[in-house]
């Protein structure tokens, strides 16, 4: 299974978007090329949908406090996921 992950993951052999190196003094700034900024779109396309329900999970107070087992916070996690998506 490949991770896709952010360059806080950068050296960990998960799939993170491409950088500008760094360019020599006095030679201005380096830009990514066409293909490279196509793969950092895509990447994020990718990484969005998850970001967007952790964020959205979060927001919820009952999961932020949540001392109880493993199993009965999964049926919370749900709970909360149909309350989100019907509205």
């Amino acid at each position: 299974m490949q991770v896709i992950a952010d360059n806080g993951y950068r050296g960990t052999g998960f799939a993170v978007p491409q950088r500008c190196r760094p360019a020599p003094p006095d030679s201005g700034r380096r830009r990514l090329s066409c293909n490279q900024r196509a793969v950092n779109s895509a990447h994020a396309r990718q990484r969005g949908p998850g970001e967007r329900a952790n964020a959205q999970l979060k927001s919820w107070r009952i999961l932020r406090k949540i001392r109880c087992c493993p199993l009965r916070a999964t049926s919370l996690v749900k709970a909360v996921l149909v309350l989100i998506l019907t509205g």
